[in-house]
């Protein structure tokens, strides 16, 4: 009589089914209609309907079988990407039945086994959010969730997330839930699922449980996933997720890695441990490669690196003192060391006849803006045609006639021309410059004194030459000397936070009797010197500088620079910032908002904190009276926080012509610089097209700041194309002196180090920001945001502060010794493979040169040769190569 009450039961159960899911039982009808099933499918649905009946059976026994077999079924056919696999079809309408009667079983294994098939049930049966699947997942059997298949893994992963916050607000117990993210976790990292792994990690707030699952053959992907991401995590979720990826990498000994965290985390003590933990002494010069270039001043010390003379060496390089000498290597393997006169560079004779007539009239500004073309197109090349000619020609009596072929103020930055064309080398720079801080007239030593200063950018001395030097002149009479002098310590220690220099200049901040011009450099000299360092006692001798102006004093144009000096030293300092903010709200109104837009764009700068960004846009929709001059620094505070990646810096163009076409007139002067420097040396065409209408514009503030901003793009790029607008537009604006003196500066930046420079602040595949970097190029934008009184005035050479982002654009490879070494390099446009499968291609439409080779914007490199290992993930700059052992020459 077995059969009996099995089909009774069975009946009972068609009954129940009907009665739980009508509205499923019409739809069947109809679909049996549509698709007739196949004899196999009928086969198998009536198969699984048997077993739904055997599961209720009072039996033991045949429940164990019918689950078994249900269990086998789903299993064998989860394999199908595209549709729901059979079973789970033909199952769907006794989903109802089946947890009806999960309910009334009595608590056994045979429970827990159908707990375990709901769940998987649960996958296409369960409605919205009621997270069935991991209820009956969290019942079920604690078997492995990975034979049930990769799909039914995803969405357990899900339903986690959403529980986990659940509990979260309820302040509930979540110890299982945190079994089965361990479970799923692991099931990831084997399954080349490593994003899926690292989202359910976040989601439950327990990344370190990554570093225990990554292994030699994943760690990469799951790092390179954890940085990328980090770029849109709110913070300080993003520090977190960069610190896990530290650790993996250091877990692995891939320290080059390592060391690039700790730099984007601006973490001292990760980079010492990096040092620390690496054996290998070459690396360790691969290390200080990547520190000189990110400007980082350190003093290597006995635990960092053991032996006397390779910690010599190692200092060396961090200390910068091979960068001329790459350069000048590169240089000459390009063949470009041939000198350039700006008459070069403007190609007059390509233009109809007017503006070539014009000018052959020696105008001291025109003089002026050949001086700067000069500087930046031979940047760092140590000769050039105006400032450098040869002692045989007569004494080298011609180099001075050019510097007084310039005016009184002039005379300063055509003495300080000379250091940036000898940028980075010290002894001949220092030895050149010295005749003109013996000459009788002021500004002349003025220049000489910023000159020092440049050369010495960005390059340490163990004998620090330019602070011996300049500290002698600081306390002078002449306010122009005390400029050139506060100026030069400025540029030459960035970022070095040098105590000395500190103790020299706050004094001249809190002295009542120094003109405001000085006040005001050297509150910008301390800002760089001590850029994203939150340091209190600079910050304090600023705010009191700043309360002490008066009245007339804070619609001065210089005054600007005390906020934005304030600014410098919280740079990408995010929450740091807060408790100046605070303290300048007791500023004098005139100020206030102008301290608080500066403020907020320099701490998130390089974060792409959109939040930030939406502040910011809600300060430049207002429409104000005349005299408000906060909203140009709101302009440029968007193009800084919105740099970090390349989404935020598309969404930022769009934003900027919104600002363009609905903006207040001093809105608009600031956007085009916003666009120069979310462009920097990265000449986008739409960038390019919306400058080039600009600086046509009928406002000649406009006009001069799209001018500049086409240099800026464009800067060290050689572009044609910019470089033909610039060559028209000099021809347009022939009879106006301040436009083709920003026509002729922007040529000059287009050629820049005859090609070989950039401005950008960013390195390492747009992964590091350089603090440095960017305080040059924010600073000198903030004074082209009142063109008329600093640029076309008497402070033209703010426009040196760009030499603090001056890098060569190169990729350097050298040999065990440190010697160039010339091997095939592929370059391509770098492709983003974050999270793809496989082994993708990094690059794109490569070509194949042989090093040292010119990188442009979102250029990536890698070596086409399998003799040599870089001992650097990233080619840029200078890399190390260490030849392959295994490398065999095929015969």
């Amino acid at each position: 009589m077995a059969p009996d009450p099995n089909s009774a039961s069975g009946s009972g159960a068609r009954d129940e089914a009907s009665l739980k899911v009508p509205s499923k039982d019409p739809k069947r009808k109809d679909e049996k209609k549509e698709e007739d099933l196949s004899d196999e499918d009928l086969a198998l649905k009536q198969q699984l309907e048997l077993y739904v009946e055997r599961v209720q059976d009072p039996d033991p026994g045949l429940q164990k079988v019918a689950l078994e077999s249900m269990r086998q079924e789903i299993r064998t056919s989860t394999s199908s990407m595209t549709s729901v696999p059979k079973p789970l079809k033909f199952l769907r309408p006794h989903y109802g039945t089946l947890k009806v009667y999960y309910e009334t079983m009595p608590d056994s294994d045979l429970k827990k086994y159908l707990a375990d098939i709901l769940s998987v049930l649960a996958l296409t049966m369960s409605a919205e959010g009621e997270r069935e699947s991991l209820k009956y997942r969290l019942l079920g059997s604690d078997g492995d969730i990975g034979s049930w298949g990769h799909e039914y893994v995803r969405n357990l992963a899900g339903e986690i997330a959403q529980e986990y916050m659940k509990r979260q607000s309820e302040e509930a117990p979540i110890e299982d839930l945190m079994e089965l993210v361990q479970q799923i976790a692991a099931f990831h990292m084997q399954h080349n699922a490593e994003p899926e792994a690292v989202d359910l990690l976040m989601e439950v707030e327990d990344l370190d449980l990554l570093v225990e699952h990554v292994d030699k053959a994943n760690f990469k992907r799951t790092c390179l996933y954890l940085t990328s991401s980090a770029r849109y995590l709110p913070g300080p979720d993003d520090m977190l997720v960069s610190d896990i990826a530290y650790t993996i990498y250091v877990k692995f000994e891939e320290f080059a890695n390592a060391l690039q965290i700790a730099l984007f985390l601006d973490n001292q003590q990760h980079v010492r441990q990096v040092f620390e933990s690496c054996e290998d002494a070459l690396m360790k010069k691969q290390f200080c490669y990547i520190l000189a270039r990110h400007g980082v001043t350190l003093e290597l010390d006995e635990e960092m690196v053991a032996d006397d003379n390779e910690r010599e060496a190692c200092q060396e390089i961090l200390n910068n003192a091979k960068l001329s000498e790459g350069y000048l290597t590169l240089a000459r393997d390009i063949e470009v060391m041939e000198p350039k006169s700006p008459e070069d560079i403007y190609k007059a004779h390509l233009l109809d006849g007017r503006a070539s007539a014009g000018a052959s009239v020696d105008s001291a500004r025109q003089n002026l803006a050949a001086t700067f073309v000069n500087a930046f197109v031979n940047a760092g090349f140590g000769q050039d045609k105006l400032m450098t000619v040869s002692s045989d020609a007569s004494s080298g009596g011609s180099s001075g006639n050019w510097l007084f072929k310039n005016k009184e103020h002039g005379k300063t930055s055509a003495a300080a021309s000379l250091g940036m064309i000898l940028l980075w080398d010290i002894d001949s720079g220092l030895a050149q410059m010295d005749k003109y801080l013996h000459s009788n007239d002021t500004h002349v030593i003025s220049g000489a004194l910023l000159g020092v200063g440049i050369v010495n950018c960005g390059v340490k001395n163990d004998c620090d030459p330019a602070l011996a030097l300049l500290n002698e002149y600081i306390g002078k009479e002449d306010p122009s000397i005390r400029i050139g002098a506060i100026m030069g310590l400025g540029i030459a220690y960035a970022g070095s936070q040098n105590e000395q220099v500190r103790c020299s200049l706050i004094p001249i901040l809190n002295d009542a009797k120094a003109p405001l011009d000085v006040i005001a450099f050297t509150a910008i000299s301390l800002g760089l010197v001590y850029v994203g360092s939150c340091n209190e006692e600079v910050a304090q001798a600023i705010i009191f500088a700043l309360m002490d102006r008066n009245d007339s004093e804070y619609g001065e144009p210089l005054t600007r620079f005390l906020p934005l000096a304030l600014g410098l030293l919280y740079l990408g300092k995010q929450e740091s910032v807060e408790a100046t903010a605070e303290v300048s709200k007791t500023f004098h109104e005139k100020m206030q908002k102008y301290c608080d837009m500066i403020l907020l764009s320099c701490a998130y700068a390089g974060t792409g904190n959109v939040l930030k960004v939406q502040n910011l846009l809600g300060h430049c929709a207002q429409h104000l009276e005349k005299g408000e001059t906060h909203q140009g620094p709101a302009v440029l505070g968007i193009a800084m926080v919105a740099m970090a990646e390349e989404l935020g810096l598309e969404m930022a163009i769009r934003s900027l012509e919104h600002l363009l076409q609905y903006g207040e007139q001093n809105i608009r002067r600031a956007v085009p610089l916003a666009l120069g420097l979310l462009c920097i040396s990265n000449p986008k065409v739409n960038v390019m097209d919306t400058l080039s209408r600009l600086s046509h514009d009928t406002d000649s503030e406009v006009a001069m700041a799209a001018v500049i901003s086409l240099g800026l793009i464009g800067a060290g790029t050689n572009n044609a194309r910019i470089a033909g607008m610039l060559r028209n537009l000099s021809s347009y604006y022939y009879k106006d002196a301040s436009l083709l003196f920003c026509v002729r500066i922007a040529q000059g930046l287009v050629h820049l180090g005859k090609g070989l420079l950039t401005l950008n602040p960013y390195h390492s595949d747009r992964f590091l920001l350089s603090p440095i970097a960017l305080a040059g190029l924010i600073t000198m934008l903030h004074a082209c945001l009142d063109m008329k009184a600093i640029m076309l005035g008497k402070y033209h050479y703010v426009l040196y502060f760009l030499v603090l982002a001056m890098q060569p654009r190169m990729l350097m490879t050298v040999d065990e010794n440190l010697k160039p070494l010339s091997v095939p390099v592929r370059v391509g446009q770098a492709v983003d493979v974050v999270g793809q499968a496989g082994r993708p291609k990094t690059i794109t439409g490569f070509q194949t040169h042989s090093t040292p080779v010119l990188l442009a914007a979102g250029d990536r490199a890698e070596l086409a040769t399998e003799k040599y290992i870089p001992l650097s993930p990233i080619l840029e700059g200078f890399v190390i190569l260490r030849e392959n052992p295994e490398y065999r020459e095929d015969h």
